[in-house]
């Protein structure tokens, strides 16, 4: 099943992660939960925190927008991070901006998680 979810922070750093239930319980598709989405997007806004990034899985495929991804993008000003399993020994992570049917790669930078 594809994961979905929400990644918000300030100054473009990713603080905090939620993980949205995928409604359609699919492979290869997703949809998120929009009480969930609605929730967390609430949550961010009462304390401050900035909408940085929708993410989702892709289990069997690389890393870039599908054509669903791309005809649902409602939100040009937040980054779109896909993670594709399709070796599961070794996940890629990349970003992409999509805006009216268009979709580029954007840079990413991971950092260790501090404890």
């Amino acid at each position: 099943m594809e994961a979905c979810g929400i990644l918000g922070g300030r100054g473009g750093v990713v603080a905090e992660y939620h993980r949205i239930r995928n409604l359609k319980a699919s492979p290869e598709h997703f949809l998120m939960d929009p009480h969930d989405q609605i929730a967390v997007m609430e949550s961010f806004s009462r304390r401050g925190l900035e909408l940085l990034a929708f993410c989702h899985s892709h289990p069997r495929t690389p890393a870039l927008p599908s054509v669903e991804d791309i005809r649902l993008a409602f939100y040009p000003d937040v980054t779109t991070v896909i993670v594709s399993l399709a070796d599961p020994g070794r996940p890629v992570l990349r970003a992409f901006r999509i805006v009216d049917g268009r979709s580029w790669e954007t840079d990413l930078e991971v950092f260790p998680r501090r404890i």
